[in-house]
This record gives C-alpha cells, sequence and structure tokens, in this order.
C-alpha cells in the first residue's frame, strides 16, 4: 500500500478575502495576525480590474482596507466595490471596513460620507473614547492612528462602539458581524514611515499632526493599540481563531485575566 503525500491529507486553510486600493497597498499587521492565526488571505484590488466573488461560502470573511480615494467618488469600483457589501451582509460573513472600507459600508447602508463642519482634519494620533456598548466586548485603546479627511454619520440600526470628538462615529457594530472603524491600527512601522513621507504634504491641513509626532506617538501607544487589534480580530473572527487567544479572551470576558499581557 502506497502512502499518500502528507500535503493530500492536510486541510485547506480558511480563507479571508483582503480587499485592498493600490498596488503597493499592504493588509498589514492585519493581515500578519491573520496568518498567523491560520488564516490564507485571498487578496484583490478593484482599481486594479481584480472582481470581487459572487458569494463568500468559500471565505471565513473579508476585510476591506483604506485608500486615498472617497467612498463618495464615482469611479466604477467604488460603485461595485460598495455594491458588493451586499454580499457578507446578505449571507452574514464577518466582515470589518477600515477607514474607506468603513465608509463604503455606511454609504451601502444608507448613512453619509462628509469632512468635517469646519474643515478639520485627523492625521496622527487622537483620544478615542468607547461607548458602554463598546466596553462590553473589549478593552480599547486610549490613542488611535488616524489618516483621514472624511467621517461618517452610523447608520441607522447601527451600535455605536468608539467615539471621538471631532468624527464623533469612530467604531461600530451592525447586526452581528459586520464591523466598521474609522482609525488605523493595521500599519506596521515600515507602513508608518511610508505614509509620513508620502503624505507629508498633508500635515499642514487643520487638525493635522507634524510627521514627528505620527512616529513619536507609535513609540508610546502603538504597543497599546495592536493589543486592542489582536483582541478585535478574535472577536470578529473568534470561531476560526486558535485556542490560545479564544482562552485569553474567555477569561476576560469572565472577569478573569483582566490585566492583558504584552503582545508583541
Amino acid at each position: 500500500m502506497v502512502a499518500k503525500p502528507m500535503a493530500a491529507n492536510r486541510k485547506p486553510k480558511p480563507q479571508i478575502l483582503i480587499v485592498l486600493h493600490q498596488e503597493q497597498s499592504s493588509p498589514g499587521r492585519v493581515g500578519q495576525l491573520l496568518i498567523e492565526e491560520g488564516f490564507d488571505l485571498d487578496i484583490r484590488r478593484p482599481p486594479l480590474g481584480d472582481a470581487l466573488p459572487d458569494t463568500l461560502e468559500k471565505h471565513a470573511g473579508a476585510v476591506v482596507f483604506g485608500g486615498p480615494m472617497s467612498a463618495n467618488d464615482k469611479d466604477e469600483f467604488v460603485k461595485r466595490e460598495t455594491d458588493w457589501l451586499a454580499v457578507p451582509l446578505r449571507e452574514n460573513r464577518p466582515f470589518l471596513g477600515i477607514c474607506l472600507g468603513a465608509q463604503m459600508l455606511v454609504n451601502h447602508l444608507g448613512g453619509k460620507v462628509a469632512g468635517h463642519g469646519d474643515g478639520l482634519v485627523e492625521i496622527g494620533w487622537y483620544p478615542l473614547t468607547a461607548t458602554d456598548e463598546g466596553k462590553t466586548l473589549l478593552h480599547w485603546p486610549e490613542m488611535v492612528y488616524q489618516f483621514h479627511r472624511e467621517g461618517f454619520s452610523l447608520p441607522s440600526g447601527a451600535t455605536l462602539l468608539a467615539t471621538a470628538e471631532n468624527y464623533p462615529n469612530q467604531a461600530f457594530r451592525y447586526g452581528t458581524n459586520a464591523w466598521g472603524i474609522q482609525f488605523h491600527a493595521e500599519l506596521t512601522a515600515v507602513m508608518m514611515h511610508r505614509w509620513v513621507v508620502r503624505g507629508a504634504h498633508r500635515f499642514e491641513l487643520p487638525g493635522a499632526q507634524p510627521g514627528r509626532d505620527h512616529l513619536g506617538g507609535r513609540m508610546i501607544w502603538d504597543m497599546h493599540l495592536k493589543r486592542w487589534l489582536v483582541e478585535f480580530l478574535q472577536l470578529i473572527f473568534e470561531r476560526s481563531f486558535l485556542p490560545v487567544h479564544g482562552e485569553r479572551v474567555a477569561a476576560k470576558r469572565s472577569g478573569e485575566g483582566r490585566e492583558h499581557t504584552r503582545i508583541g
């Protein structure tokens, strides 16, 4: 009897659909953490012509990332991508929208995406306040990294999870499996350096912080932001995560282990 190759006996890894918006864009720390937890990444770039799947039955969920464009732009891919969000909502698959991705979700749900009334932007590190509903889910960071000129209204039927002074809608949940966040927890150190260099012209906008504060703030607050991201991804994709994280979060929710373990 001939033994079958080990590869033939391996169970395929669950896939997460990753939607990016530039040729050089990366899923960053989100992608790294998902891979560490046993997922494969199915990366698509709609602005470059990549199609999005008609169903997510072969995926464990989806993450739509940010980009320099507006969710209100008239580009074909923006409308196509916004309309496509009906798929994870209809199939009740785990979905996370980050910055532009969250704004597309808001537009899809009938909300509004617009700039601040006084022209203020959030580019740098800014305080974040969890709502009571957010606090029941997990511990939130006090400072988060932002890079946006537009914000969003809270869609009808959505639950606000975190807020801030100038852009009050920072994180929300819609239904059981759709999530949107305005801020960026996915940036690696290399990504942040690249954003600071390429986005330096935006540091003159009202409310923006100088580049040195972006990098200096990372040394102070990024550890807490990464810790939050690990638990947030676990919350969204918890049924597929490895036991080590599930046990830690389960203990936290039951009132045990309230002191967070430092992560990476």
